[in-house]
């Protein structure tokens, strides 16, 4: 969507110029998705060298000499430390921002010390169950690391395209954190199922961009009452990659394709655009059913 956006506010033709693009855009997001997890070991790290620099202090505490380690040595960071496949990808990739900008390192660490889930955590002496523990992470994530606005313009004033890629890679993390673990596979090619997940990205984009014209009449004859120029930019497009689902994507059920695209249009668009745009595809659908041009492969994909 944004990428055919872009074209179209340019007038740029050079497809696959824009093709390149939006490859290089999905593939760093598993860039931010392991940002994400590393920042979680060089939090730990950095807690670990504080404890460290207070044993050796002139004056050092009962407290400092012998200092309670339960954050440090908790088992999701060990498996993430532990990971040669994270360490090796954020080698290959060469992804030094937390060594280039430690700061941030240190402004979580502060955040997550200060915080009352760190403290009810560090101050509870009772044995904790796996499900307890990962609940520990979960929480942490969801409360300080994932809200943080200090995170979210760094990660903007890195790469644009990230703003919109946040809240999709928190949400993969929340998932799998009681997956990950020591032997974990991390590759940017885990970005998709398979193959086809992979080509269905590049061929809607393609489709729309090569087809957008062709639909333009249809949706003017359904929406009678509108200029096409009244019509937000963003709504058009999704109306029209819709369209392309409808016509070229045989294995797609029509309704979860309508579906997917008021939810994408409550993000991006009017506070209206939702119900505009199921508004005209459920007529399109309505047409394009009766006079068979839409021809989808299993049942109950209509």
């Amino acid at each position: 969507m944004q990428s055919i956006y872009a074209m179209q506010q340019s007038s740029n033709d050079d497809l696959a110029k824009e093709e390149k693009f939006l490859n290089y855009s999905i593939s760093k997001i598993y860039d931010l998705y392991v940002l994400m997890l590393s920042l979680l070991v060089e939090v730990k790290d950095l807690a670990d060298k504080h404890q460290e620099i207070s044993k050796k202090k002139y004056l050092a505490t009962k407290e400092d000499k012998n200092p309670n380690r339960k954050f440090i040595e908790h088992p999701f960071f060990v498996k993430l430390k532990n990971n040669t496949s994270l360490t090796d990808y954020i080698k290959t990739q060469k992804l030094k921002n937390w060594k280039d900008d430690s700061e941030y390192v240190r402004l979580l660490w502060d955040a997550i010390k200060e915080s009352e889930i760190y403290s009810n955590y560090i101050n509870d002496t009772k044995p904790k169950s796996s499900k307890e523990e990962r609940n520990f992470i979960v929480e942490l994530y969801k409360n300080i690391i994932a809200p943080s606005d200090k995170l979210f313009d760094y990660f903007e004033s890195h790469n644009i395209t990230w703003v919109d890629d946040i809240p999709f890679v928190n949400t993969w993390i929340l998932k799998n954190i009681k997956k990950i673990n020591e032997h974990t596979l991390f590759d940017k090619n885990l970005l998709y199922k398979d193959a086809d997940d992979e080509e269905f990205s590049m061929e809607l984009f393609r489709k729309t961009v090569l087809h957008h014209h062709e639909f333009t009449e249809d949706i003017d004859a359904k929406t009678p009452n509108w200029d096409t120029d009244r019509i937000a930019d963003i709504d058009l497009i999704l109306i029209k990659m819709a369209l392309v689902e409808f016509m070229c994507f045989p294995s797609i059920p029509t309704r979860v394709t309508i579906n997917e695209y008021i939810e994408i249009a409550k993000d991006y668009s009017t506070s209206k655009s939702s119900f505009f745009i199921n508004g005209v595809l459920d007529k399109l659908l309505k047409n394009y059913t009766s006079s068979k041009k839409i021809k989808k492969t299993g049942r109950g994909l209509l």
